[in-house]
């Protein structure tokens, strides 16, 4: 993943300014917030962090049908 560092701030400056990184996230959907030196909140737009859910969840529906396919004549067996 490729981070962008105008995207980084410190949680000094979230706390101190959270319109400021709010604004930042309208532009660029995300802001990662830096603990101790170390990224440790992103801060998503909320249409971002649903697309990404769905995007989860279509993820996980594939794989179950995939296992669902390979495995029917198995998953037949247990229903009977």
């Amino acid at each position: 993943m490729l981070v962008n560092t105008q995207k980084i701030v410190s949680i000094s400056e979230a706390n101190q300014n959270f319109s400021k990184i709010a604004k930042l996230v309208d532009e660029d959907k995300s802001v990662i917030i830096m603990k101790n030196n170390k990224p440790k909140y992103i801060l998503l737009d909320f249409d971002e962090f649903s697309k990404e859910a769905i995007s989860e969840e279509e993820k996980l529906d594939a794989i179950a049908d995939r296992i669902l396919f390979e495995n029917f004549e198995a998953f037949r067996e247990l229903a009977k």
